[in-house]
């Protein structure tokens, strides 16, 4: 047989098997549950897939109709041989490097780490230019696996399923599961034309449109296999297929979608950002997803320790709308500074001139002499003396139209020698010193300033393809992002205490690599919408909870059910409150009390816990019908269970089946309501009488 195993390795609950193909010297790359180890591999007419793939402009694209629809395969992969392959160990985990080179001097590395106890693998790849040339990079992508229907005989036909998960604004998460073959990803009667699900983003807002992530699943033997990327900026998945095999691949976005090219100089090495890799043998696609979302925790361990209980906050963004002053800000002090909250923001408008709004007017960043006549101090002052930490918003990347920034054009991104701008904002060239200089003084000056130990990180716009400077738009992007990652690197360094949160926009910036430099994220701007809880679990196959901030805006004429229905949503993350808490009556605050306190005794589940959620599909995220229920089991037998309905179609007895492992007994309850709840042989029922109602119950 031409195709041997070249190596394998037990990685934790998982095996990869790297294979080589003795007649033309490619090698290709699996991951494999540990478990399945016994299986045998189906018979099935299919190649192996090469585990690097990138192509140098100027070479032969691959055949059969591929141009246009993907860059894989291309001369350049074919014509990468393998050199060579090392393992080495550190005292917690294992690096492997597979080293493939070319007759023309080009080297590519395909690097996997995998940290011991940890549920999935990190992959990037390196690409080397050992020429006396320089050449110009069109495609180099994170990691490629093959061979994604080991199991199933032939071509699986409707046993493989994709799961991606889409994402706009405020309706964050929306879970696909499409088989192969509504996609056309099944083969032709002969293997001759290419079939390609190429998907990602082009913009610094990495989730707009999708999540960087992509998943394949074997429903007949019960296995996935799927990544995340870690980058925020342009990215590609692919689901690619020409033969019975099946293969998943993605990093940056290429040249066709990403507008992305890279001169690569003699003696040059160029990195790809970092895919998270796993794969399961479950039924559970939740069960999957959480091996995944435990990744940006590997960061967590450097957050403040004030971080580790998951303290609860208060951001006046909608008590104020952005106009927050000294004085509104003392009258919420007033009334919160015995609530037990760890961190008062001051979200968006503290600089802004009077009459002019919010998001428009950032860049300057002077404190508004309207709002704060005496600067700062005070404020920051009266929210320590309340015992609360304080916080502050800034949009560090882009500029608004009515900002002196705005009009620093030598400053700013350019795109075709103009302006780079959007409806009214423009944006900093991170790459400038000068702007690095500007930003430190504005930023971190006024962070040291005036001691606050919070900062909101809000990006309200996307830059697009990308940016002038470099040798192409999707690359003068990527430095541009990777600039701004920098920055927020040097936050930490010069602010070492510092909480920080990831917004953009809510959510379009929850990506693993931001989610690694950053305490936790804003879920979504869906601040006061029936559809937050539906949002808020399905971010729990993206991120982790522990990171998920989800807003409990409480209006004045609140009913006691919508208090409970509102605080409910935040026990599916970290709390967070805002709204009228100044006119509130004793009996709302005693709703929100009561929630408060179940969510303190449930936060060692949402920090180390597994989510399942159960209900019907949710067609319409804003008309939302029928019902949802999540079941987060922790450790130290300690589990709770978060239930909906919505404006229709829920049944009258609300069953869900508790997980194996899930303690059985009823502890506390939270609702406005006393509930009819029971526990029989492992399933959890409750008694849905209304609609948009919510309970929360506590197991132990």
């Amino acid at each position: 047989m031409p195709v041997q195993l070249l190596k394998e390795y037990k990685l934790g609950d998982m095996k990869a098997e790297y294979l080589l193909d003795s007649d033309n010297g490619q090698v290709g790359f699996r991951l494999l549950p540990y478990d399945m180890r016994m299986r045998e591999y189906a018979e099935k007419a299919a190649e192996p897939e090469p585990l690097v793939q990138l192509k140098v402009t100027g070479d032969i694209y691959n055949a059969a109709y591929a141009m246009g629809a993907t860059m894989r395969n291309s001369e350049t992969v074919r014509r990468m041989k393998y050199h060579g392959q090392s393992s080495s160990e550190t005292e917690d985990a294992i690096e492997i490097n597979t080293v493939l080179e070319d007759d023309r001097g080009y080297r590519a590395t395909h690097c996997l780490r995998w940290k011991y106890d940890t549920p999935y693998v990190r992959i990037k790849c390196l690409f080397e230019n050992l020429s006396a040339e320089p050449c110009t990079l069109e495609m180099l992508e994170s990691f490629s696996l093959g061979g994604l229907s080991p199991y199933l005989e032939g071509d699986g036909h409707g046993q493989l399923m994709l799961h991606r998960i889409r994402s706009v604004w405020s309706m964050e998460g929306r879970h696909e599961r499409i088989p192969a073959e509504e996609l056309q990803l099944e083969p032709a009667w002969a293997p001759h034309a290419v079939r390609c699900e190429r998907f990602g983003q082009a913009g610094s807002m990495p989730v707009n449109r999708f999540f960087p992530f992509a998943a394949v699943e074997d429903t007949q033997n019960h296995v996935f296999w799927g990544a995340q990327i870690a980058h925020n900026a342009s990215w590609q998945m692919e689901l690619y297929r020409k033969d019975d095999g099946l293969s998943l691949s993605g990093g940056l976005a290429d040249r066709e979608l990403g507008h992305w090219m890279k001169e690569v100089k003699p003696g040059e090495c160029f990195s790809t950002p970092e895919a998270i890799v796993t794969t399961a043998h479950t039924d559970s696609f939740d069960v999957f997803t959480g091996r995944l979302t435990q990744a940006a925790l590997e960061g967590i361990g450097n957050v403040p320790d004030a971080e580790q209980e998951l303290p609860m906050v208060f951001n006046e963004y909608c008590t104020t709308w952005g106009s927050p002053s000294h004085e509104n800000i003392l009258k919420i002090l007033g009334k919160i500074k015995d609530k037990d909250f760890r961190y008062f923001v001051i979200d968006c408008g503290w600089y802004k001139a009077e009459g002019v709004p919010w998001d428009i007017s950032m860049g300057d960043y002077e404190v508004s002499e309207t709002l704060f006549p005496d600067g700062l101090e005070k404020t920051v002052s009266a929210i320590k003396s309340a015992g609360m930490i304080p916080g502050l918003w800034f949009e560090i990347e882009n500029v608004g139209s009515a900002s002196k920034a705005y009009h620093m054009k030598e400053h700013l991104l350019h795109k075709d020698g103009k302006v780079l701008t959007s409806y009214f904002r423009r944006f900093w060239d991170m790459q400038d010193p000068w702007v690095e200089q500007y930003l430190t003084e504005k930023v971190i000056g006024t962070l040291k300033k005036y001691g606050f130990g919070y900062m909101k990180i809000d990006y309200n716009e996307t830059i697009g393809i990308g940016c002038d400077g470099e040798e192409s738009p999707g690359e003068g992007l990527r430095k541009n992002m990777e600039a701004s990652a920098a920055f927020i690197e040097k936050v930490k360094r010069e602010i070492p205490d510092i909480v920080l949160e990831n917004c953009a926009s809510g959510g379009h910036r929850l990506e693993p690599g931001l989610m690694a430099q950053m305490s936790m994220a804003s879920f979504s701007d869906a601040h006061e919408c029936a559809e937050i809880p539906i949002i808020a679990a399905n971010l729990h196959r993206v991120i982790h909870p522990r990171q998920s901030q989800i807003w409990a805006v409480i209006r004045k004429e609140d009913s006691l059910k919508r208090i409970a229905y509102s605080l409910a949503n935040t026990f599916l993350g970290r709390l967070c409150i805002s709204g009228d808490v100044t006119e509130l009556s004793d009996k709302q605050w005693d709703m929100i009390d009561r929630g408060m306190d179940f969510y303190k005794r449930i936060v060692p589940v949402i920090r180390d816990g597994q989510s399942y959620i159960h209900g019907n599909r949710i067609e319409s995220m804003r008309h939302p019908c029928g019902w949802q229920g999540v079941v987060r089991v922790g450790r130290q037998n300690k589990a709770y269970v978060v239930i909906h309905t919505f404006e229709e179609g829920f049944p009258e007895w609300i069953e869900i089946s508790l997980p194996a492992g899930c303690p059985q007994n009823i502890g506390s309850v939270y609702s406005d309501t006393e509930e009819e709840i029971t526990i029989e042989a492992g399933i959890l029922k409750y008694r849905a009488k209304e609609k948009f109602k919510a309970v929360a119950v506590e197991l132990t």
